[in-house]
């Protein structure tokens, strides 16, 4: 999950986010990103209250101040719409790593462990879109299923897999490091989907805690 201009989170690996999967009537490919980003707006705002299923087409367009009509310029179904949530996750996500200073920090155990805090940061503060992303899932379309699925092991296992590359040049990472990686990527979701058990304790406490859990777990500290 990177850019390889300056600024990127890593240099190692580019972020793959399929832009032809979703029709639109329209070639302007700039347009179209507009679009599909108001129609992710809008539709999160009707799928946290109510969820997926019961939500219909009709109420996503009149959240995003589109006709049914103009709605079916940029989507061809509902379906459409739950991929571009779950592709619109993957990029905030990146954004708000991109905005952070780690890109600065050139040690990889410092680097790693500042992802690792402003990834939690950034899923307490989503937490109403993880816990629907997770929650929802079970109604993609087997076509995206597939894409979503290969989005998530590039852009988001990849990612934890680059920097755990550099951590093990200097430090023996104790494990598989593909294995780890999606074992990162699963625990950084979990204040967002049980934090609900923790609701009186710090959050700053825990997610230290849970940083150092991981960190200890791969043998780094």
């Amino acid at each position: 999950m990177a850019r390889t201009k300056k600024g990127s989170i890593t240099k190692n690996q580019s972020q793959v986010f399929p832009n032809d999967y979703v029709f639109a009537s329209t070639q302007n490919s700039a347009l179209i990103e507009k679009r599909h980003q108001q129609i992710v707006d809008g539709a999160c705002k009707i799928f946290f209250e109510k969820g997926y299923h019961p939500t219909t087409t009709r109420e996503i367009a009149k959240a995003c101040g589109m006709s049914i009509g103009q709605l079916y310029h940029y989507i061809s179904s509902k379906d459409d719409v739950l991929y571009l949530v779950h592709k619109h996750m993957q990029k905030v996500w990146y954004d708000y790593l991109e905005k952070s200073d780690m890109e600065q920090i050139d040690d990889p155990l410092k680097k790693l462990t500042e992802a690792l805090h402003h990834s939690l940061d950034f899923m307490i503060e989503n937490k109403k879109l993880i816990q629907f992303v997770y929650s929802e899932s079970k109604y993609l379309d087997k076509k995206y299923l597939r894409i979503v699925l290969d989005m998530d092991y590039k852009n988001v296992v990849g990612f934890w897999r680059s920097l755990l590359e550099e951590v093990n040049k200097t430090k023996s990472v104790k494990g598989d490091l593909d294995f780890l990686s999606s074992v990162i990527a699963y625990l950084l979701a979990f204040l967002a989907l049980r934090g609900w058990t923790l609701k009186d304790k710090p959050k700053r406490k825990q997610v230290d805690s849970l940083v150092d859990f991981i960190l200890r777990g791969l043998g780094v500290i």
